[in-house]
């Protein structure tokens, strides 16, 4: 080959490293691999082809592996799902991945929160009065005041962030534990055994669907009462007295004949919160009495 040749051969190769080793051409092969995989291929093949352009200048290959790096960096895509519930004020997030590892937690304020940072984090949320981890969703409850339009997107970007990252679900030293409410002990007679099975393989999955979940509290076996706890959408929920007695306690008295009702079992602030209610309600009604004196 000639020297001419050659010559003609290493400018062809400079001006083609200097066309692709352009900035506006790089920034299109990064875009290109974040929108598909079949156009990563395509980008990534060009980057071979600029790696022998540059083989000879050490400085140029750094470049080329910083570029190929930030290309193998998918950009991880998450769809959350939304279901509604029986309660219009709780509604039912579904990341696609598992949440907690089988059990269920409740966060009704920061305090009690503190253990978890994703539920921190969403109650921190203006409007967001509850948080809910089921096996695989995220059920959040709003203050009456606010529109799940507004709450939504906000709720979103903290659950897409923290999936995303791969962030654990509570802090070192604060690992979950998985339900221990309904676990047969020794010490069960038969009577609760039966009850808790039923509980846990019957009515707990058909909870959940829901975004809600119930904790068993016990059962007194000189009146019948099976104690119950509400939890997540069942909280606080108008049909929640239908659940329990239309559902929970008629499935039980079919199959343990000792079950004779089923009663919920309030927080200390749940029962406060009835009690300002009746209150409230109490004070109402004696107003409409007296305003046909004041009219007279």
């Amino acid at each position: 080959m000639s020297r001419s040749t050659i010559n003609l051969s290493r400018s062809i190769i400079a001006s083609s490293s200097r066309s692709i080793s352009q900035p506006k051409y790089s920034s299109t092969i990064v875009k290109r691999s974040l929108t598909s995989s079949s156009k990563c291929a395509i980008a990534t093949s060009s980057s071979s082809a600029f790696t022998r352009f540059r083989s000879n200048n050490g400085s140029e290959m750094r470049r080329k592996d910083v570029i190929l790096s930030g290309m193998r960096q998918q950009r991880r895509t998450m769809f959350i799902q939304t279901e509604t519930t029986p309660n219009e004020a709780s509604l039912k997030f579904i990341p696609g991945v598992p949440v907690t590892q089988g059990g269920t937690h409740e966060f009704l304020d920061l305090r009690s929160a503190l253990p978890s940072p994703l539920a921190t984090r969403l109650l921190t949320i203006e409007g967001i009065t509850g948080i809910f981890f089921g096996p695989d969703f995220v059920t959040c409850s709003k203050d009456e005041s606010f529109q799940w339009s507004i709450l939504k997107p906000e709720v979103f970007a903290v659950l897409m962030e923290h999936f995303s990252s791969g962030k654990p679900l509570f802090k070192e030293g604060q690992e979950e534990s998985t339900a221990e409410d309904t676990r047969i002990l020794e010490t069960d007679s038969e009577i609760v055994g039966m009850i808790k099975e039923l509980l846990e393989t019957r009515v707990r999955p058909a909870i959940q669907e829901d975004g809600g979940d119930i904790e068993y509290k016990g059962f007194e076996e000189d009146t019948g009462i099976v104690k119950l706890k509400l939890k997540g959408s069942c909280r606080g929920c108008s049909s929640s007295s239908v659940t329990l007695k239309n559902g929970i306690e008629r499935m039980l008295m079919h199959y343990v004949p000792e079950v004779q009702s089923v009663e919920q079992v309030l927080d200390e602030e749940e029962l406060i919160a009835l009690e300002e209610f009746s209150k409230l309600e109490a004070r109402l009604e004696k107003q409409k009495s007296n305003e046909p004196k004041k009219s007279e």
